[in-house]
């Protein structure tokens, strides 16, 4: 079985924790045939403002001196996960002109510039109705992202704001602008992900994989969201069975912004 963690963080990422090398030797162990890692480039920071533009170099760097040690043991990726690359289009387009980049998650972390900007990890959802109004603005941001193809290649965990909310939050009153997004994503040639949480939410997936998939959806890839070695390929190898439970034959792995499909 092939089986790829496309969505993971080093220590690249603000939030991650190891070198690349140390996710490949980790990735071997855990039996998966494929890594891609997606170090965060978010156009906001976790209170709200404009982040400083992302320095590509020491990920190119990381990426070029581990590659090579992992030919014929691992497929090794590299790719970015660009969160609010809706709000500023142009510098989003003009980083994404890599010619080494594999692969690019088209994420939302943050609240809309209109409420605040702020991510979503740091805010408080005791209640309901916050609850609801963070997914009001989160749908809003991803509606309009999904249209613009040349800023992802996948929706990256389009349930995302479900992982700091208590469990009784419901998605039923989202299920019309939900098909809005996963319209626009099949018309344009673009793909979602399976975002495990490191094995935490793949249940959760299978209302989003079953629509997606009943209006034509083909383009799936798999991620762990792993911050750790601990995290990596975690729930990697449910979301497989998800995905076969739910219809699909495939899981693709991106390569020069391309999907590479392999049979579940």
């Amino acid at each position: 079985m092939y089986y790829s963690d496309s969505h993971t963080h080093t220590i690249l990422s603000m939030d991650g924790h190891v070198p690349l090398s140390i996710l490949a030797d980790a990735a071997i162990a855990a039996g998966l045939s494929a890594l891609t890692v997606t170090d965060h480039y978010d156009f906001f920071t976790e209170d709200g403002k404009k982040a400083p533009p992302l320095d590509w170099g020491p990920s190119l760097k990381q990426f070029r001196e581990t590659a090579p040690r992992y030919a014929g043991k691992l497929d090794l990726h590299l790719g970015i996960e660009m969160g609010a690359g809706a709000c500023f289009p142009q510098e989003a387009r003009a980083f994404l002109d890599q010619p080494e980049l594999d692969f690019v998650i088209g994420s939302v972390h943050n609240m809309s510039p209109e409420k605040g900007g702020i991510d979503l990890f740091y805010l408080n959802f005791d209640h309901l109705e916050d609850c609801y109004a963070t997914l009001d603005d989160y749908f809003t941001s991803m509606a309009h992202l999904a249209p613009q193809s040349d800023l992802y290649d996948v929706m990256g965990h389009i349930i995302y704001p479900l992982r700091y909310m208590p469990d009784g939050v419901s998605l039923l009153g989202y299920k019309e602008v939900i098909d809005v997004i996963l319209k626009a994503v099949i018309q344009a040639g673009r793909g979602i992900e399976v975002n495990t949480c490191r094995g935490k939410t793949i249940g959760a997936w299978m209302s989003i994989l079953s629509r997606y998939r009943a209006l034509g959806g083909e383009i799936v890839t798999t991620g762990s969201d792993a911050h750790t070695v601990e995290g990596l390929g975690r729930g990697i190898a449910q979301a497989c069975d998800l995905l076969r439970e739910t219809g699909f034959r495939y899981v693709a792995v991106y390569e020069k912004r391309k999907p590479v499909f392999h049979k579940l």
